[in-house]
């Protein structure tokens, strides 16, 4: 294993955990907030997880950014995808113009985007690149005006057919995990408070089911979805592909895995999570692509689960086994399968409104709430 990577590794695993105490502190807290306990629910746990990463009780996550990873995939050679590589290549630009739906509601809450080009097919011109970590404004008004730039980190134009061989060989496996190290990174040095990790890439959902069926030994037809819209005989293809893949992985590694059946995309996306927890920054899952490469942060390094958030509930197949796999669960459920990282916009306001209520509400004490009530509510005689 590279030794970049070991190192990132073995930090994560030594002060990957939680703040015991801050945690303490927080639930005491929220214990002493003028509301009936547990009153908040799901946005109460959000908070004293928060406080666990931070180190801080209170916490101000409105600093927010997206980051996205686009890539093409060999194995749509096979007839696995119901949109052509093109679209890659369009949406990716279409990220820095706010035409994207992830775009579109980065911008409404202006939030800013850090889109990676991977390994797109169709080659992107020169004049949309940067070389540098450069991130896409979310405040940018402007409806289709270009707001910022894609960042080149390129390892091809697309994997190789994974029906045929491996994606890609363990050194570009390898240098796009580090990608998505460098990504957190970039988010961290920028100032941001969280952030999401999104893709873009024709053929992704077949990549992810491969590593998903890979990781947990969950059969092809239970994992597999139409994706963006297959057919039945597409689907039964699809199927056949990821079963004929994943049969010949057996005690392969985590890392054997993402560069015999991954894309660019999830290989770094899984650094990004990673990232994350050698950064100490909360990171947000999006959907069924996403949650596949948390996963296999979390088979990697398994305190990356510790700084990890849920978005919406995919409706891909295998989204909800991944999710109880990590033990996360979704904060919303509206019935989306887009990816791009568009469920991070409003997972980030749900994380928002929980450090809003422990920041801003006031304790028993601090609302003259009188002591009659607090004895009735220690003996459970509320609401």
């Amino acid at each position: 294993m590279n030794t970049a990577i070991e190192t990132i590794l073995k930090e994560v695993e030594k002060n990957g955990c939680l703040h015991d105490s801050t945690v303490k502190e927080a639930t005491a807290r929220q214990e002493v907030l003028a509301k009936p306990t547990g009153a908040l629910g799901t946005l109460e746990e959000i908070s004293i997880k928060l406080a666990g990463i931070t180190g801080e009780v209170k916490n101000d996550v409105t600093r927010q950014a997206v980051v996205i990873m686009s890539a093409d995939n060999g194995v749509v050679e096979e007839g696995v995808a119901s949109a052509p590589q093109s679209v890659t290549l369009s949406q990716t630009i279409n990220f820095t113009r706010h035409f994207t739906g992830v775009s579109a509601l980065a911008q409404y809450f202006g939030i800013d985007l850090l889109v990676c080009d991977m390994g797109v097919k169709m080659g992107i011109p020169d004049v949309f690149y940067t070389d540098k970590m450069e991130f896409v404004s979310g405040a940018e008004k402007a409806h289709g005006k270009f707001a910022g730039k894609i960042v080149n980190r390129s390892l091809g134009r697309g994997t190789a057919n994974l029906a045929k061989g491996p994606a890609m060989s363990m050194e570009q496996c390898e240098e796009a995990f580090l990608t998505g190290v460098e990504a957190a990174k970039a988010v961290k040095d920028a100032g941001y408070r969280i952030f999401g990790v999104g893709e873009m890439g024709i053929g992704n959902t077949t990549t992810s089911a491969c590593v998903f069926s890979a990781l947990t030994g969950t059969p092809a037809e239970t994992v597999v979805g139409r994706g963006g819209g297959l057919n039945d005989a597409g689907l039964a293809k699809k199927i056949h592909i990821v079963e004929e893949a994943v049969s010949k992985l057996k005690n392969a590694s985590v890392f054997e895995i993402l560069a015999a059946v991954g894309g660019f995309d999830i290989c770094a996306m899984t650094g990004a999570f990673v990232g994350a927890a050698y950064y100490r920054l909360p990171v947000v899952i999006d959907g069924y692509i996403s949650a596949v490469a948390a996963l296999a942060a979390s088979r990697i390094a398994p305190k990356t689960v510790n700084f990890m958030f849920g978005s919406h509930q995919s409706t891909e197949p295998g989204y909800l086994i991944a999710m109880n796999e990590l033990n996360i669960k979704p904060l919303f459920n509206l019935g989306m399968r887009l990816g791009e990282g568009s469920g991070c916009p409003i997972s980030f306001k749900i994380i928002e409104a929980a450090a809003a209520a422990m920041n801003g509400m006031a304790t028993f004490a601090e609302g003259s709430i009188d002591a009659d009530y607090l004895d009735e509510r220690k003996k459970g005689n509320f609401f």
